[in-house]
């Protein structure tokens, strides 16, 4: 059975993409509530044990990070990837957020949108989601960098990355990216939906 690695998704209950479904799941969360299997800071990954996953999956959670730090994480994904296996990457797409405050006049205090917990601030997408910091008492949740499509596709190209992909997002709000440490197969290809890959 193949395995993926949740770096850094907060629970559980909360959905990993469908292509996904049938594989091994292990969580990894530097905040023990939401039941991960491993509580660790993502920053450690190169010391944990080398070449265990077929993928990691980093959603919405790189951008949690000083910009010093986040070669620091991508070497990590790396260290515990097989060597045919992939990171998949998602986080907000600042260039979109700036493209709509322009374009609709918006303040930093206006909804840029909404989710089943309330509104996300224009200023939640740059310094992290104000709800939960208040709520945790844990600065962890603040946003630290920002990316867009192609600082996030150069960060990983200079992590190690051979190949890479970017992909269409979920919302206009998101950049999602796929990077490789050889070729795809076609099975992976397909798996995830990839457009024309590109060799860093």
């Amino acid at each position: 059975m193949p395995s993926v690695l949740n770096v850094g998704g907060g629970s559980k209950t909360i959905a990993i993409p469908p292509h996904y479904l049938g594989w091994d799941h292990l969580l990894l969360d530097i905040d023990a509530r939401g039941g991960a299997d491993l509580v660790c800071d993502a920053r450690e990954l190169e010391t944990q044990a080398p070449a265990q996953f077929d993928a990691v999956y980093c959603s919405h959670n790189l951008e949690h990070y000083y910009p010093h730090e986040v070669p620091q994480l991508l070497r990590g994904f790396l260290h515990v990837l097989k060597p045919d296996g992939f990171a998949e990457v998602r986080v907000p797409d600042l260039q979109w957020v700036m493209h709509d405050v322009v374009e609709k006049n918006l303040d930093i205090d206006d909804a840029l949108y909404h989710i089943p917990a309330g509104p996300i601030l224009v200023r939640d997408v740059f310094y992290g989601w104000h709800v939960e910091i208040a709520q945790s008492g844990n600065d962890y949740y603040a946003h630290k960098t920002g990316f867009t499509s192609k600082s996030l596709a150069a960060s990983l190209q200079r992590a190690g990355f051979s190949y890479g992909a970017l992909c269409r997002p979920l919302s206009e709000y998101e950049v999602r990216a796929i990077g490789f440490r050889q070729a795809p197969s076609d099975a992976q290809a397909k798996l995830l939906g990839l457009p024309d890959i590109v060799k860093r």
